[in-house]
């Protein structure tokens, strides 16, 4: 195997486990996001260049930056129980172990059948460039429409987790409030 793609695969695999193992939400999903930039560089090195792209654009740029801001605007100074604590050893023990499982059965089913024996056909002349060129030209209107959609849930979205100021017995206190999505918009008729 080559040096570069076990370097990838380590970063990744290193990225994906302290993901799942490390106890701060915040550094959970840095590390997801590190798991992810590995995913996009073995794309990248396999040659597919629009997989690696979007991987970096959309689960990079766009989930991972979204976990941070709900986990940051949605943070409270709960602490874990003990009893809660005790379990989290057999728990993992057996996540491990059904993951184990299920490895092991998708391994055996992928490499029995039919695709493992096949031979590799020849690669299309697309690139991104010519993606990219069909998404601004014949997709524009889509595009914009996502665009809107993915900009107008985020604003909503810290509407809702934003702090509201009560004046109760005569001193202004804040407080989250969960609001319903018509109390958010109507907060936003009022800015």
């Amino acid at each position: 195997m080559e040096t570069g793609f076990l370097i990838i695969a380590g970063i990744t695999a290193v990225g994906a486990i302290a993901a799942m193992s490390l106890r701060n939400l915040v550094h959970c999903a840095l590390c997801l996001t590190v798991a992810f930039a590995g995913l996009a560089a073995l794309y990248l090195r396999l040659g597919a260049q629009f997989v690696g792209f979007a991987q970096i654009l959309v689960y990079i740029g766009a989930v991972a930056i979204l976990i941070v801001f709900a986990i940051l605007l949605t943070r409270s100074n709960e602490t874990e129980s003990e009893a809660g604590r005790g379990r989290g050893k057999w728990s993992s023990l057996a996540s491990v172990g059904v993951a184990f499982l299920v490895f092991s059965v998708l391994s055996i089913s992928v490499l029995s059948g039919s695709m493992a024996n096949r031979t590799a056909q020849d690669l299309p002349d697309i690139s991104v460039k010519e993606i990219g060129l069909q998404l601004m030209t014949g997709y524009v209107l889509p595009l914009e429409v996502i665009a809107l959609l993915l900009t107008a849930a985020l604003i909503g979205a810290v509407l809702i987790a934003m702090p509201e100021k009560s004046a109760a017995n005569g001193d202004a206190q804040t407080r989250v409030a969960h609001r319903s999505p018509t109390e958010a918009g109507e907060k936003l008729n009022d800015l």
